[in-house]
């Protein structure tokens, strides 16, 4: 249906602005300062207290440069996010050396560049910050200076606590890394699923507003294409008996234009709000043919059927109810081995549609969790495929597109019922049932036909009258 370039939305979420960095640095470098300071003065502690200042000014100047040379907008590369997040470990690490290594109670400050990364920028680039800070936290083990300490005393303390501490930055590393780059991902993928249904609706959106500007269109051209009939009526009716064969024929080719144009705008007209509207309102048959015409060409057998009882139902055009049932087909298409079946039905008061396919259905995992986000029976084959991402595959293999689906078509009244097959008509495919009260379906729809009118009972005959 609509071609949504995921991709695209997933690099523009993930890079951030120069601007969050400065900010986080100027952070930094205020509460390093504040460390420094207290330790020397509030404290008493022996610090190379130029040479720590001097690894503090470098952070200043970089913070500095960046502000005049880009704007507080820019957004950051990947690889540029991940040199500034380098430099902030290697900072780090010359500060820790002068003051103690891994003896320093602030080494776990390790983590933050880490975090940082793991929550914007992809994982191969957080993976190696984190072997950059692991290596540091290393060596550091190994050479640094001295604890300060007060001027009377020297602390030194034993090997073993040094590695625990090192071990404590190697698991809260993996740890926090893991754990916040999962949570973002999730985070940036719903994001991008939403942010696709979004520019869907919209464009269904335009296309419902149609119907408002072609009555209007009509109604503007109706008095100027009224004065064209009229003047080509009089041509005809003056000029007709004495005009030459080639005036006569373009005078008769005038008039067929004109009734042309008339017909075209009669029908333009049907699409106003009191007309029949036939791009606000589809009846039931219409919908469900809308519906899975996009799948007939994809190889999959489409057993397609609509009946009930009564009058059939029609409905106002709801983009998110097409969108949500055009996901849950194409799962379904996905998922078949040889045959889907679309089943619409209705009643005096209920109308239901049932997609069934002939696959392996629904895991019991999503059976318990329907419409939870991030729930899928997808395999990375499914991700990676070829297939274009259209609106039915919004968020596909990443567990969105039922979520989605689900919350469109609920808010329009309707209820999502899932299952598996059980008989031998339904084999062992998933089954899933969406259904409506039929006063709810029906909800806003603009009638297709006038009533007809009711006559008046015939008069009775002159016998029967009275006298």
């Amino acid at each position: 249906m609509h071609d949504i370039d995921l991709a695209g939305l997933g690099r523009g979420a993930r890079h951030l602005r120069l601007d969050t960095f400065v900010r986080l640095r100027w952070l930094a470098i205020t509460g390093q300062s504040a460390a420094v300071v207290g330790a020397q003065f509030g404290l008493g502690l022996a610090l190379p207290f130029g040479w720590c200042f001097l690894v503090i000014a470098a952070s200043s100047w970089l913070n500095l440069a960046l502000r005049i040379r880009f704007p507080a907008s820019y957004r950051l590369s990947d690889d540029s996010a991940a040199l500034l997040l380098a430099f902030d470990i290697i900072q780090l690490a010359a500060l820790l050396f002068l003051t103690g290594g891994l003896q320093n109670p602030f080494s776990l400050l390790f983590l933050a560049p880490v975090l940082i990364s793991a929550t914007a920028l992809p994982p191969e680039r957080t993976l190696a910050l984190g072997l950059l800070a692991i290596g540091l936290a290393t060596l550091l083990a190994l050479v640094h200076r001295p604890l300060p300490w007060f001027a009377d005393g020297r602390i030194e303390l034993p090997f073993l606590y040094v590695s625990g501490v090192w071990t404590a930055i190697l698991l809260g590393t993996a740890f926090t890394g893991v754990y916040a780059w999962r949570v973002a991902e999730e985070t940036r993928l719903l994001a991008q699923a939403l942010a696709a249904t979004e520019l869907v609706l919209a464009r269904e959106q335009h296309l419902s507003q149609l119907d408002g500007l072609a009555a209007a269109a009509a109604h503007e051209l109706g008095t100027p294409l009224g004065t064209i009939m009229v003047v080509s009526k009089e041509l005809i009716r003056q000029l007709g008996p004495t005009a030459s064969p080639a005036v006569a024929e373009d005078l008769n080719l005038l008039r067929e234009q004109v009734d042309r144009c008339r017909g075209i705008l009669g029908k333009l007209t049907s699409l106003d709000g009191d007309g029949a509207g036939f791009l606000a309102t589809v009846t039931f048959s219409h919908l469900v043919e809308e519906l899975v015409a996009p799948q007939r060409a994809l190889g999959i057998a489409l057993d397609v059927s609509t009946r009930g009882d009564g009058p059939e139902p029609a409905c106002r055009r709801n983009p998110g109810v097409m969108f949500g049932l055009a996901n849950i087909l194409d799962n379904a298409v996905d998922f078949a081995g040889a045959r889907v079946t679309v089943d619409g039905r209705w009643s005096h008061d209920r109308v239901w549609i049932e997609i069934r396919d002939d696959g392996p259905g629904f895991s019991t995992e999503v059976l318990l969790r329907a419409g939870e986000p991030y729930v899928t029976t997808r395999g990375a084959e499914s991700r990676g495929s070829d297939r274009p991402q259209g609106a039915g595959t919004v968020g596909a293999g990443l567990g969105l597109g039922l979520f989605i689906a689900k919350t469109l078509i609920e808010r329009s009244g309707a209820q999502i019922a899932l299952s598996n097959g059980s008989g031998a008509e339904d084999g062992h495919g998933a089954v899933v049932r969406v259904s409506w009260a039929r006063h709810i379906f029906e909800r806003g729809a603009v009638p297709r036909h006038s009533p007809e009118p009711e006559l008046p009972p015939p008069l009775p005959s002159r016998e029967s009258l009275p006298i």
